[in-house]
């Protein structure tokens, strides 16, 4: 019997995925770094958290919709930037499609597979992100690039340090895929013919390039050799930062801030938002879960610059948690890629749709009729909860 392509949570996504993939492919998704300590505690933070629901008084409609950054969308989750994909032959289009349908932001990865231009003739919504990476004039130049194809918007990601021995070992990712290679992988993709077929389909293999990346007139470099440059360029210092946001010239999202002085010298390098990011679990190991960091990042700049969160986000009720925590939004990676690993576009609608639907379950049992209602005192948090990285004195968690 033919299975419903319709999955009911981001965990059946994820199951679907796991059974789908190659096992490289699908290791490469699930990533994480040394222990995986922080990638489990960025999901299991948001359990320690309860709601403190109302019995009486319930809306009978509910507002969801918000602004990033001047854009409006429908939810108060935007689509992450996630590097190269070889998930679904459409990629990071499959993605945009899906975003565009349900009225959401795309953050387009620098390393991605499929150009900026492409991605943009979706109709989607569009955030471009870039790495410290290269010379300055080549970062112009990818910034003058996204800015030519609609990017409204800069993400910024500088939280990333290269920690990725994994425990359990990582997949054997390959420079670039042509036949010989391929014929390597043999033995892991065969036992998945429905990620062969896409692709057989398709009339090509996974990409494995980086187009976004690709100076004028030349070629697409692979992903090893992005990363290679990426590794090679001096870390930036907070000047860089603010020269990147004057180049930039508009909206613009730091990605990766944990510490409350770090967020507050953001703000002084002219950030319009940024967000309280671990990398999911992919950088340092045992840096708690983004969750726990937020409030006190939102109490010390959210009344300057927009606050976002991202890592561990699986449900709507996550959502809930973190808005009522101080976030303007959530950035979600893992949960759409599942979903488009597991039925491509639809997939990726499918959360989207699973995320509203919790989403608007937890604002009408909480008595709102907003998710601008949402504040701490609709929920449980456990004393030792909050964390405030970076400060010198703890802060009480203000109201929004």
């Amino acid at each position: 019997m033919l299975r419903n392509p319709w999955f009911e949570t981001i965990a059946e996504a994820q199951r679907r995925a796991e059974r789908r993939l190659p096992s490289t492919v699908y290791g490469a998704l699930v990533a994480g770094s040394e222990r995986g300590r922080t990638m489990d505690e960025n999901t299991e933070a948001f359990a320690r958290l309860g709601f403190a629901p109302r019995v009486v008084g319930h809306h009978a409609q509910r507002s969801l919709d918000t602004t990033v950054l001047g854009v409006p969308t429908s939810l108060p989750v935007l689509i992450s930037p996630t590097g190269v994909q070889a998930v679904h032959p459409e990629g990071e289009v499959a993605v945009a499609r899906a975003a565009a349908s349900r009225g959401v932001v795309m953050g387009l990865s620098s390393f991605a597979s499929k150009p900026v231009e492409e991605v943009a003739a979706t109709g989607a919504d569009l955030f471009f992100q870039l790495y410290w990476s290269g010379t300055r004039a080549s970062m112009v130049q990818r910034m003058d690039r996204a800015r030519s194809a609609g990017a409204k918007a800069l993400i910024v990601t500088l939280d990333w340090s290269f920690s990725n021995g994994r425990d359990w070992g990582s997949p054997a990712i390959p420079e670039r895929l042509d036949l010989r290679t391929a014929l390597r992988f043999v033995p892991d993709v065969l036992p998945r013919p429905a990620w062969l077929w896409k692709y057989l389909r398709s009339g090509r293999l996974p990409d494995l390039t980086t187009p976004n990346l690709a100076a004028s007139g030349s070629h697409a470099p692979t992903f090893f050799g992005a990363y290679g440059e990426w590794m090679q360029t001096s870390p930036p210092t907070w000047k860089d930062v603010a020269w990147l946001r004057k180049e930039w010239g508009g909206p613009f999202l730091l990605k990766g801030v944990a510490r409350v002085d770090d967020a507050k010298r953001a703000v002084d390098a002219g950030v319009s938002a940024l967000s309280v990011s671990n990398h999911g679990g992919n950088n340092l190991d045992t840096t708690p879960a983004t969750i726990r960091m937020l409030p006190f990042v939102a109490a010390a700049v959210g009344d300057q610059v927009e606050v976002l969160m991202d890592g561990g986000v699986r449900r709507g009720g996550d959502v809930a948690k973190a808005l009522a925590l101080g976030a303007r939004a959530v950035l979600i990676g893992r949960a759409y890629l599942w979903g488009l690993a597991a039925n491509g576009q639809a997939g990726v609608e499918n959360v989207l749709d699973i995320l509203r639907g919790g989403l608007d379950s937890a604002v009408l049992g909480l008595g709102h009729s907003s998710v601008h209602d949402l504040s701490p005192e609709d929920l449980v948090i456990p004393p030792d909860f909050p964390l405030a990285l970076g400060a010198a004195a703890r802060v009480p968690v203000v109201q929004p």
